[in-house]
């Protein structure tokens, strides 16, 4: 079975020389997230990690329009991590760092969350279109993560389809959700309810739900007693 439902670099879209690799649905949503992300952060600074960053377009445009905000990518898959050194390098933003090697299975993240070299008292954590495509101890490994490195004020994105009561949202969404599941039982789109209990379970509450464009949404979360 495939480890992603779409690898950057072996889906048919174009690589640049560099590594540069371009993913079609950060055309489709860059504007939308930014927005949200804007609404939430504008007027903010600290260290924002993105974990599962795929090509590295969303932390580019991250950056460049919120410059204020040190924005840390992140992924496993080797070809993803080159694709992000070379749009860092092409974007020559001083406010992106270099990837991290971020596991979200397990807890802890990554050694440099452990001995100083990552980012500390993370002023969010933004997760784009992974835990559908993931075993559930992924999200786990997430939100323990995020409940880990938040600091007091600090949120969480999740970016996707979700269910809601244990129903989908669109017929498109279930279509997608038993393509999933054939390819992987493993995976699907996760009810929010679940999600939230497992938020619940490192500290973590849920701020809002906000609609997006294809029948996505944005889960926010914040601390627990910040709320």
């Amino acid at each position: 079975m495939a480890d992603y439902v779409v690898e950057f670099g072996k889906d048919g879209r174009p690589v640049e020389p560099d590594g540069r690799l371009d993913a079609s649905a950060f055309h489709r949503n860059h504007q939308a997230i930014r927005a949200v992300l804007q609404r939430f952060l504008a007027g903010k600074s600290g260290d924002v990690i993105e974990v599962g960053s795929g090509t590295g377009q969303h932390a580019v445009d991250f950056a460049r329009h919120l410059p204020e905000i040190t924005w840390w990518p992140s992924d496993l898959n080797d070809r993803h991590l080159a694709s992000i050194v070379a749009w860092r390098a092409h974007a020559q933003l001083s406010n992106i760092r270099l990837p991290l090697r971020i596991d979200l299975s397990d807890p802890d993240w990554c050694s440099e969350m452990q001995d100083g070299r990552g980012p500390a008292d993370v002023l969010a954590v933004f997760c784009a279109n992974v835990v559908h495509i993931a075993p559930w101890s992924v999200a786990e490994g997430l939100l323990a993560g995020a409940g880990r490195y938040l600091r007091v004020d600090g949120l969480l994105f999740l970016y996707g389809p979700f269910k809601r009561g244990g129903k989908h949202t669109a017929l498109s969404n279930a279509v997608f959700d038993s393509s999933l599941r054939e390819g992987n039982p493993e995976w699907g789109v996760r009810d929010i309810e679940a999600v939230e209990a497992l938020a619940a379970s490192a500290g973590l509450a849920l701020v809002e739900v906000i609609e997006m464009p294809s029948n996505n949404l944005t889960l926010v979360f914040g601390r627990s007693h910040a709320i």
